[in-house]
């Protein structure tokens, strides 16, 4: 990826890194109680990685007569 990213693309990656996060540990007493021990991952719904899964965003349109 360049170097330098546009401002929109570092706002779509921002939101899906914070949606693989796991989830906070007082949602697994709420949804299972307080005796079970469960880790708060497998409440997450999108388990996704940098480097497993892409998010196909597509690449900027370049102009044609742009000249280098």
């Amino acid at each position: 990826m360049a170097h330098s990213k546009l401002t929109s693309r570092k706002v779509h990656l921002a939101k899906q890194g914070e949606r693989t996060r796991w989830a906070p540990f007082w949602l697994v007493l709420k949804v299972f109680g307080k005796g079970k021990r469960i880790h708060p991952s497998r409440l997450t719904a999108v388990k996704r990685n940098w480097r497993r899964t892409k998010l196909r965003i597509k690449p900027r349109r370049e102009d044609k007569n742009y000249i280098r």
